[in-house]
């Protein structure tokens, strides 16, 4: 064969190889093309009659209605969204300070509430609890230790209540100091808080020892500050000690504010400090000290305007909403034996729970507590003449007297606590241990009974 042709007929086949395989792979890749164009389409329809979940989080621009873009937390308020909407916060003449006053509260509060729509429902039940210590670190060896636990007390109760907590170890202004310090605190909490209804102070010598109890708010509707009081003491005795201002529940309204700015301006704030203490201590004969205190001061203005105070403040006698701590130390184990003996007998108060549903078990418990009377656990132990963080203490008793029984009723709260994480202290003096606690706990059958 001749090579030329041989040669021919070798490039003519091998062109033909090439075409042939290009015209397959466009075919191939033209049906490829196809195939990927039909499922994009057919994602494509699916994804609109049937939407991917958006699991990431959603965002609300400042400027949005909380009604139209709802993010709720998980106590259904949109805590995403400040409207532009001006308020009290924008008014450059509005000062937290104790020594400027605060008029049109209630407008204020009104307003801005006006422009948070979603904390609207329940407020008038919200409250804020507040507490704090000194800025430097205790003297007392095992001071700051036990700030830690009584701040943890208060947490603890807070988180069961649904209650908020703010928490404050600075002076707010520099002459108020000691139980003076509490007023700057207090009226800067109430205009942090305009969705709160109520500014909750408890000292932090005092803590809560029984867990499960609930303010009565309805109780006190048509009052504006709650305090532990009795006024035959006020008004016929003339005591000190008629009333205890180391706790107390004040409304957050222009009542309140003005209240705060009465009873202030009777401490260190005032020119007329010195004065003061001269005139309570010639009106309270059972006063020890000279200078003037914020228990006194509210006791003065109860006596010398009863008719301008007392109606708004309720004295409340008829439970321990605080409680001197020498006088209830005493009872927490025959309180605890006695609790015991009632769930011996009634099989849905020792039954396991969430802690979230722990007040469905304190209502349930209300229903015997009217039979033990004065079997029921004390609200709050108040540590007052024990000062945990200098370790100085009232000349009365010794200091371990008042660290043990700190100890003691800081146990005997935490496990109403610890319970509910299955576990408890067997020994209220001791705080390093614990025992697990059994399914059936109190055993229906070790005991009498409750009676």
């Amino acid at each position: 064969m001749n090579p030329d042709l041989s040669h021919f007929q070798s490039s003519a086949m091998a062109k033909l190889r090439s075409q042939s395989f290009w015209s397959h792979l466009s075919d191939a890749f033209l049906f490829f093309a196809a195939a990927f164009l039909a499922l994009v389409l057919v994602w494509s329809f699916w994804s609109y009659f049937t939407p991917t979940p958006n699991f990431l989080p959603t965002f609300t621009h400042p400027s949005s209605n909380s009604k139209n873009n709802p993010v709720e937390s998980g106590f259904g308020v949109n805590l995403k969204s400040d409207p532009k909407d001006p308020t009290f916060y924008d008014d450059p003449e509005m000062s937290y300070s104790i020594e400027k006053p605060v008029k049109d509260w209630d407008g204020k509060r009104k307003e801005w509430l006006k422009h948070h729509p979603s904390f609207t429902a329940g407020a008038r039940e919200r409250i804020v609890l507040v507490t704090g210590s000194q800025p430097k670190p205790c003297k007392n060896p095992v001071g700051d230790h036990l700030l830690l636990r009584l701040f943890k007390n208060k947490v603890d109760y807070c988180r069961i209540h649904g209650c908020d907590v703010f928490y404050n170890n600075l002076l707010l202004h520099p002459k108020m100091k000691s139980f003076w310090a509490k007023f700057p605190i207090v009226k800067a909490a109430m205009l942090a808080h305009p969705e709160a209804e109520w500014i909750w102070w408890v000292d932090s010598d005092a803590l809560f020892t029984d867990m499960e109890f609930k303010l009565p708010l309805e109780r006190y509707k048509n009052h504006n500050l709650v305090v532990n009081g009795w006024p035959e003491l006020i008004y016929n005795k003339r005591s000190w000690t008629s009333l205890n201002a180391g706790v107390f529940l004040v409304r957050n309204c222009q009542w309140s504010m003005d209240l705060i700015s009465t009873w202030s301006n009777m401490g260190p704030i005032s020119e007329d400090y010195e004065k003061w203490g001269q005139i309570q201590r010639s009106m309270f004969k059972d006063k020890l000290f000279p200078e003037s205190d914020d228990q006194s001061a509210l006791i003065y203005l109860l006596y010398k305007e009863k008719e301008k105070y007392y109606d708004h403040i309720y004295l409340e006698k008829e439970f321990y909403f605080q409680g001197y701590w020498v006088d209830l130390i005493g009872v927490y184990d025959n309180t605890t034996e006695r609790y015991l003996q009632m769930e011996r007998k009634v099989a849905r108060l020792r039954r396991r729970h969430a802690e979230k549903v722990s007040e469905q078990y304190a209502a349930f418990r209300e229903e015997f507590l009217k039979e033990t009377g004065k079997w029921k656990r004390p609200f709050i132990t108040h540590f007052t003449g024990c000062e945990p963080c200098s370790g100085n203490h009232n000349q009365k008793y010794d200091g371990e007297s008042c660290w043990e029984g700190m100890v003691k009723a800081l146990n005997f709260a935490d496990n109403q606590i610890l319970r509910n994480y299955g576990f408890l202290h067997s020994d209220l003096l001791d705080s390093s241990t614990v025992t697990e606690v059994p399914f059936d706990y109190p055993n229906p059958t070790d005991g009498e009974g409750f009676s």
